[in-house]
């Protein structure tokens, strides 16, 4: 039997693969027992922050880490198949629907023991009992006190925040258009979706410039809420607030979350100055999210600002956004690349917690904890797919990156094994030396679950 401490998206993932060789697991989720900051429900795997999975096609990397983990037979991946919504080239879900998949998913599964209790004490491990740790970046006090004493040394932490959602029938439609970057899109016509202003799956805010540095000086002496009971903030990179981007210089705003390439309003053929997308949270398509506008600002001040976008006049806000701290150990000094722990070979650590960024990271980091927690019960030898491939490649930089300048990584293919020259042409331009990765990866993993089955 296999112990999980956590019913997230990594612990999900682990249960599923353990369960499905025959493996009965106990997964411990706190909830409702003990709420969080930032949960709603007593659901597994709820969706905290985004609802995006981000990309879906093998040109990037995390598009590649999906296609692998559906080849290794992901939970996690089928239910965020069952629940999506359109969002381009990305995968996105109804965040709902997709949490209530997995859980029905744990729930129904024969060998699978859902525990609605604390646990503030890891269980000592064993060859027969393995123990994953997936207690995610909300990891309560007593327990995070005992992971301390476990792995020795303080934890590393980030701050992390939250995008704000609008009521979908509250945004102005005659100031915003329907398209897609690059009318790159995934999901289902426009129409399908209840709209009938165009086709692609974001709606669009266009800015003027005036727009734009109105909304930027609105934005940069607007107050933020206080972070309470914390250090020092720290931001991971890849979830900066809007504000702590906007205060890095008057044009960061329109490189990053608000950059308006790839778009065309049609109203005046011209690409906006900046621009503000809104991607659907729900299949119902009455909620929509701002990409990329993480916020720790004051409530009252995010409806004040976030009202200057052309077509949010009028918002209704279904939920603001708002920044929580998220807990991470310095995988590097404590992980091996199976998720095991160097000095408790038997205890694994998977999800946030173990020092990877993003849903698809944690659920991937769970699959390879609950292979491998698999492997010791039935008496296997534990191994890690090779760097060439990105679920390989996160958990080489999960247990082997500098520790000194360790920060949780999404997946990337500049921490993938390079081409190797001497192994055949490597193609010149950019785009095709990420499929040619991307073909190289999955060939890599189809040889490594081959090898393990013999």
């Amino acid at each position: 039997m296999v112990r999980i401490i956590g019913g997230g998206l990594a612990g999900c993932e682990a249960a599923w693969q353990i369960a499905s060789r025959g493996i009965a697991v106990e997964l411990f989720e706190m909830r409702p027992v003990r709420a969080t900051a930032v949960h709603k429900t007593d659901r597994l795997a709820e969706l905290v922050c985004s609802n995006s999975f981000r990309g879906d096609k093998l040109d990037n990397a995390v598009g590649l880490l999906k296609e692998e983990m559906r080849s290794l037979g992901s939970i996690v991946m089928r239910c965020a198949e069952e629940a999506r919504v359109p969002a381009g080239a990305a995968l996105a879900v109804d965040r709902e629907r997709f949490s209530q998949r997995l859980t029905d998913a744990m729930a129904s599964h024969p060998r699978v023991t859902i525990r609605r209790e604390e646990v503030t004490r890891i269980p000592d491990g064993s060859a027969a009992h393995p123990v994953i740790v997936a207690t995610g970046p909300l990891t309560s006090d007593a327990l995070s006190a005992d992971i301390v004493r476990l792995v020795g040394g303080a934890h590393l932490y980030f701050y992390d925040a939250i995008s704000p959602i609008v009521l979908a029938e509250s945004i102005d439609r005659a100031k915003v258009f329907r398209q897609s970057r690059w009318d790159r899109s995934i999901g289902p016509a426009a129409e399908t979706c209840g709209a009938d202003d165009g086709r692609g799956d974001y709606l669009n805010c266009p800015l003027t410039r005036e727009e734009y540095e109105r909304f930027y000086e609105a934005l940069i002496h607007a107050e933020s809420a206080t972070v309470h009971d914390f250090d020092k903030e720290k931001f991971f990179e890849g979830c900066l607030p809007i504000e702590v981007m906007a205060h890095r210089g008057a044009d960061t705003l329109r490189f990053g979350p608000m950059k308006p390439v790839g778009l065309v309003d049609p109203r005046t053929g011209r690409t906006p100055y900046a621009v503000v997308q809104l991607r659907q949270d729900n299949l119902a398509a009455d909620h929509f999210s701002l990409v990329g506008f993480q916020t720790q600002l004051k409530w009252s001040e995010q409806a004040r600002v976030l009202r200057l976008i052309p077509g949010l006049e009028q918002a209704e806000f279904v939920r603001y956004g708002m920044v929580h701290r998220n807990t991470y150990v310095n995988g590097p000094t404590v992980l091996t690349e199976t998720w095991q722990l160097r000095q408790h070979p038997f205890i694994f650590f998977a999800g946030q917690m173990s020092g990877v960024e993003g849903y698809v990271e944690s659920a991937a980091s769970g699959l390879l904890a609950g292979l491998n927690a698999a492997a010791l019960v039935a008496g296997a030898a534990t191994s890690a797919p090779p760097r060439s491939t990105a679920i390989g490649a996160l958990a080489y930089y999960a247990s082997h990156a500098d520790p000194a300048h360790y920060v949780p990584s999404n997946i990337t293919f500049g921490i993938m094994e390079p081409l190797d020259p001497g192994a055949g042409r490597v193609p010149r331009g950019k785009a095709e030396r990420k499929l040619a990765m991307a073909e190289r990866a999955l060939a890599a993993l189809d040889v490594w679950l081959r090898g393990r089955a013999a």
